[in-house]
């Protein structure tokens, strides 16, 4: 089993364990439930939306990213910015920044409550509430997720001149075969760990699309590990029944990486191409083998 960073221990996978059922269970009732919303009576037919606007397949890998990702940056108390790129996953990021009550800070009827949850799931993508895609009302946005492929440039455009700043950016697998992320992949010839911050590319592979099976889905790990080496990254390769753990350490190994680039830099040693680390998480698609 892959050993956990040392600062974080059994009680925080408890924690992680625990969080991770509410953001998904918020995330699913955002796109399916339009009343009894928690469950207080019998689930019955009147009570589910007639039109599912949104994906429930990308919804529980962005939420375990998210949380896991928090978990190591608070430890290591590295400035970072997320951005998301799987089409749909708007469901996960409003379930997180409700439960962090980021939501409140703007929107002060959101303040976690048992009314304003209510009101969450009911009104995601309905008039007067939030839509089915990321939009400028969402607080920290900068990258809208209504159209595939760009999040990864997105990342990189906000990591250059900005010294101090990791941007974890999540991409599809599906996402992942539009023709603007195969480019953004080379970015990374373009940072200067002197003058700019980094971007922490998260591949999900979660094998399907809407149309069939993924490119990235049919690859081995060798393959991946290959492909990703020839980029000029330094793959981390997450799979497994039960994916805390490799994640966590995934996580703040390449944490570490960015840093000690960074700190080669500073002191002229560092190479003329750096490999820059890159995470490749493999999961199911509707869940993210949780403990029970």
């Amino acid at each position: 089993m892959t050993a956990l960073p040392k600062y974080l221990n059994n009680e925080d996978l408890v924690a992680l364990n625990k969080y991770l059922r509410l953001a998904d269970y918020i995330g699913a009732a955002q796109l399916y439930l339009k009343d009894n919303q928690l469950l207080e009576e019998e689930l019955k037919p009147e009570h589910i939306k007639e039109r599912i606007l949104g994906h429930w397949g990308t919804v529980p890998g962005l939420n375990f990213i998210y949380a896991c990702l928090n978990l190591v940056i608070k430890h290591r108390k590295q400035e970072t910015m997320f951005i998301a790129g799987p089409g749909h996953g708007y469901p996960s990021l409003l379930a997180n920044l409700y439960l962090e009550e980021s939501l409140a800070n703007f929107y002060p009827d959101y303040r976690v409550g048992k009314e304003s949850l209510k009101r969450l799931i009911r009104e995601f993508s309905w008039p007067g509430g939030f839509p089915s895609h990321s939009n400028p009302e969402t607080p920290g946005a900068i990258h809208e997720g209504g159209e595939l492929g760009y999040a990864l440039s997105t990342a990189f455009g906000a990591a250059f001149d900005n010294p101090n700043l990791v941007v974890a950016c999540v991409v599809g697998d599906g996402e992942a075969e539009t023709g603007p992320t195969a480019a953004a992949w080379h970015s990374t010839k373009f940072l200067n760990p002197l003058t700019d911050g980094a971007v922490l590319p998260i591949l999900h592979i979660n094998k399907f699309k809407i149309s069939g099976p993924t490119i990235f889905g049919t690859m081995d790990d060798e393959e991946l590990e290959n492909l990703f080496k020839g980029y000029g990254y330094k793959p981390y390769i997450v799979s497994g029944d039960i994916l805390y753990e490799p994640m966590l350490s995934a996580l703040d190994s390449a944490i570490t990486d960015i840093k000690d680039i960074q700190s080669q830099a500073i002191s002229g040693s560092y190479p003329l191409k750096p490999k820059w680390p890159v995470i490749l998480l493999r999961s199911k698609k509707d869940g993210m083998g949780q403990k029970n």
